[in-house]
């Protein structure tokens, strides 16, 4: 049973700089393709960036030139470095891991940009 643990979350003013993790467990981690994505209240939840075993990386209009992720297949776990926060970005953070073909979801870190 593959299980991932998303960290990092919390509140920050807007401009400023926040770094998720998230760490999994139970799967050939190097093999999968995983991304991040949000959910604000009263909205769907939205990706936010994506990348692959082969390290292609891809992001949401709305946080590219922004957002970094990047993963590190010796830890099992992938980062996602936010950077100019902006209120908009206030929502709950999610982990998702496709392993063989299934998606695995984090439990989610909330993320509030507020001054």
């Amino acid at each position: 049973q593959v299980h991932l643990v998303e960290s990092g979350g919390g509140l920050v003013q807007p401009g400023g700089s926040l770094r998720l993790s998230c760490v999994a467990s139970g799967t050939f981690f190097s093999r999968d393709i995983v991304a991040w994505y949000r959910q604000a209240p009263g909205k769907e939840r939205d990706l936010v960036a994506v990348i692959s075993s082969s390290f292609f990386t891809n992001y949401a209009d709305t946080v590219r030139g922004r957002f970094t992720i990047s993963r590190d297949n010796n830890k099992n776990t992938v980062y996602l470095q936010m950077n100019n926060l902006e209120p908009e970005d206030t929502a709950v953070y999610y982990c998702k891991a496709t392993s063989r073909g299934v998606d695995f979801w984090g439990q989610g870190t909330q993320v509030t940009v507020s001054s």
